[in-house]
Parts: structure tokens; C-alpha cells; sequence
């Protein structure tokens, strides 16, 4: 009897290190899954960024068992702000609230700082199994039967899949030749933690601002993580201040319900940009997360779309596995991208159109759009359906982001 063939994961970030640990649950034992990325060489991750995780998310690292570790240091968000205003403006009036929980005592996000997440991954991984190598995926060849995937320190894996996991500049992508389309939108995004003398209680807040949006979402404490838009000229500008010019930007923008507020670390400049894989799939490869698409963070839905593709591959590969089907065939893959793609295009139509609508200075385009977060914000059943959505449990729904084992 033939041994099972490895899967391999080429990337070992959120979406790397989710799937692994999916795939292995789901598996078993008898199938070697191995994470392949140089960045593993340099646990603890020191990343200071955050991440919204929204409900249906939080419902997979439950499924995964790594919610538990990850949960003393998440913060709820149990109330969001909206609002609408020139940056020069005294007051900002709020638009529409999202106050509420998906289902009694679940709120519909946390905030999660990156570095505690990756750690407990890889740890629960690790523990489970997962063979993690700090060595990228340097070349593969796919063949009918299998594809030879070749690390950085020489060895040869014969797999049966091999996932795309390296992030929005993928080296896997573009070997397999699959073209991107999109855009840059000529924005970045600034992201830097704050202190704020006042709590937050767990609100979030979205300002709408000519440049671009200026979210300002709740950590554990008395913190929150910026995510602040500009033209990537102004962001430039901005990052690149001394420490006193910078304050001064921080504070015309943040505002003062949350009292005196003072950075915790650099600011970071990210180019913003839209673009989608044409394909999500080739010949014994399939493309996750940034690898296969990249949204602008309005809506805050970047690395939730990258779980809500481990979610689907998972779920696809661990299904034919079961039935004694080649998890890397072709008909296996095209049903993992035929899930996916709808919601991947619908996400990023709503996204580039709500940038377009509220990055200016129309006030053709301000009044159009005050008006429709007022009607949103006076409909209860529109507003949970929003609530909804933005937790991502909208639509067919893999097993994992309800909470499910596989």
C-alpha cells in the first residue's frame, strides 16, 4: 500500500498556519503536513500590529483549539461609531452605531494582537504534529501524479498539494504563471498603537475623512490600534515626521472623547492596493489569502478573507481525502475555487466602492452617503443583516467558521 503524500504549505503566516493545523485535525496523523517559510526561524513573532477577528473567524480558532490561549489577550468589540466629516470640521456627527452580539454573550469582532496569534498557531502546530520548516518553497513540478516541491535547504517532498500561503507578492503565483488583476489606489495605510488616557469600553471608531478612513480600534487596556489613511505621498509625509509633528497630526485626527493620547510605537506606512488572482488554483496548487487577493481595509476584511479561504480548502481537501480522492486533483481544487470566488469578487466590489464613495471631497457624494448610513442606522433588520455579513456568517458557510470540527 502506498504511503499518503505530504501536503506542503509554502508560507507561515495566519492562513499558512491555520490550514496546516486544519488539515492535520482533519487528516489524521498518517498525512505529513509541513509549513515551509524562512520567517518561522524568528519565533517569537515580534509583529506589533492587530487584527479585527470577526465572529465566524473567532468560531475557527475555537474549531482549531487555539481561541483558549489567544483569548486573555483579545479585545471585544461590542459597539462601533460611524462617522463623516471634513478634518478641519469641530464636530463629528455619528451616522450609524453598530452596537451588539451575532448571539447572546458573542460579539461580532475581537481585536487580536498579530504576534499572540501566530505564536499560539504555531505552538498548537507544533504540538499536533505539523512539521514546521524555516525554509522557503524554492520550486515544484507538477505532475498528473504528485508534485515535487523542492525547499531552500535542498530537500525534495513529493506531496500531493502544494498550498501558496506567501503573501501578496507570491514567488509560488507567479512560478505557476497566474496573472493578478487590480489596482494601486495610491493610498497608504498608517498603522501605529496608541495609549489614550480614557476606556474605551470596547468601541470602535470609524472616521470618515477626505484622504481615506481613520479607524481607531480597541486593544486590551487603555490602547487602541490605528489603521489611518492618507495619500501615500501625505502618509510618507507623515511617517517621517519628528515625534512632536506626528503628535500633532495624531491628535487633528484621533479627537479627544478618548482624552490625551500619545503613540506606543513608530508608525508604518503599507501601500494600499486592490488586486485578485485570475485563478485561484493550478495544477496541484491552490493560492490562499494575500496570495490570491488583497482588499483595501476599509471594511476591515483582509485576513478574514484568508481564513474564510482556509475554511473551504480545508474542508474540500479533508472531504476527498475521506473518500479515498487525490486531495491535489484538478476537480478537488476547482471546487475549492468555485467557493471561493464569488465571495472573493463581491468582497472586493464592496470595498472599492466604498472607498470611491467616501475618499473625497464631494459633498454631492458626502450628502448622498450621510443619507444612507442615516436610512442603514433607522433599519434594524438592514443593520443586523450588515452585522451579519461583517461577522461573516452571511452565505455558505464551511464547517469550520461555524464553530465545526472537520
Amino acid at each position: 500500500m502506498t504511503a499518503p503524500r505530504s501536503i506542503v504549505i509554502g508560507g507561515g503566516a495566519f492562513a499558512g498556519l491555520a490550514l496546516a493545523l486544519a488539515l492535520r485535525q482533519g487528516l489524521g496523523p498518517e498525512v505529513p503536513v509541513i509549513v515551509a517559510d524562512p520567517a518561522l526561524a524568528l519565533r517569537p513573532s515580534r509583529d506589533p500590529r492587530a487584527t479585527a477577528i470577526v465572529a465566524a473567524c473567532r468560531r475557527l480558532f475555537e474549531a482549531l483549539g487555539v481561541w483558549d490561549e489567544v483569548a486573555p489577550t483579545a479585545q471585544p468589540i461590542i459597539d462601533m461609531i460611524v462617522t463623516d466629516s471634513h478634518l478641519e470640521d469641530a464636530t463629528r456627527p455619528v451616522f450609524l452605531t453598530f452596537a451588539g452580539e451575532v448571539q447572546p454573550g458573542e460579539p461580532f469582532a475581537h481585536m487580536v494582537e498579530n504576534r499572540y496569534l501566530v505564536e499560539a498557531l504555531a505552538k498548537r502546530a507544533e504540538a499536533e504534529g505539523v512539521e514546521l520548516r524555516a525554509t522557503p518553497v524554492t520550486s515544484y513540478d507538477a505532475r498528473p501524479e504528485a508534485i515535487g516541491v523542492t525547499l531552500g535547504d535542498g530537500s525534495v517532498i513529493d506531496a500531493s498539494l502544494l498550498v501558496a500561503a506567501d503573501g501578496a507578492k507570491s514567488k509560488l503565483r507567479q512560478r505557476a504563471g497566474i496573472a493578478t488583476y487590480g489596482w494601486d489606489y495610491d493610498q497608504s495605510g498608517i498603522v501605529v498603537t496608541v495609549e489614550h488616557e480614557r476606556d474605551h469600553n470596547g468601541c470602535a471608531e470609524e472616521h470618515f475623512l477626505p484622504a481615506g478612513p481613520f479607524a481607531i480600534l480597541p486593544l486590551t487596556g487603555r490602547r487602541s490600534s490605528l489603521v489611518w489613511s492618507e495619500s501615500r505621498r501625505d502618509a510618507e509625509r507623515i511617517v517621517a515626521l519628528p515625534e512632536k509633528d506626528f503628535q500633532r497630526e495624531l491628535e487633528k485626527r484621533f479627537g479627544l472623547r478618548l482624552g490625551d493620547v500619545k503613540p506606543l510605537d513608530k508608525p508604518k506606512a503599507f501601500p494600499l492596493g486592490y488586486f485578485v488572482a485570475q485563478s485561484f488554483i493550478a495544477p496541484r496548487l491552490a493560492l490562499i489569502g494575500d496570495a490570491a487577493h488583497v482588499i483595501h481595509p476599509i471594511a476591515g476584511q483582509g485576513l478574514n478573507m484568508g481564513l474564510r479561504d482556509v475554511a473551504a480548502l480545508a474542508e474540500v481537501v479533508v472531504d476527498a481525502a475521506r473518500l479515498g480522492i487525490d486531495p491535489g486533483q484538478a476537480d478537488v481544487l476547482e471546487g475549492y475555487q468555485r467557493w471561493r470566488r464569488f465571495d472573493t469578487m463581491a468582497m472586493g466590489v464592496a470595498t472599492n466602492g466604498l472607498n470611491f464613495l467616501f475618499s473625497n471631497n464631494s459633498s454631492l457624494l458626502r450628502g448622498i452617503r450621510d443619507i444612507g448610513l442615516g436610512l442603514v442606522d433607522r433599519l434594524p433588520p438592514l443593520k443586523g443583516a450588515f452585522i451579519r455579513q461583517a461577522a461573516g456568517l452571511s452565505g455558505e458557510t464551511p464547517r469550520l467558521l461555524k464553530g465545526e470540527a472537520l
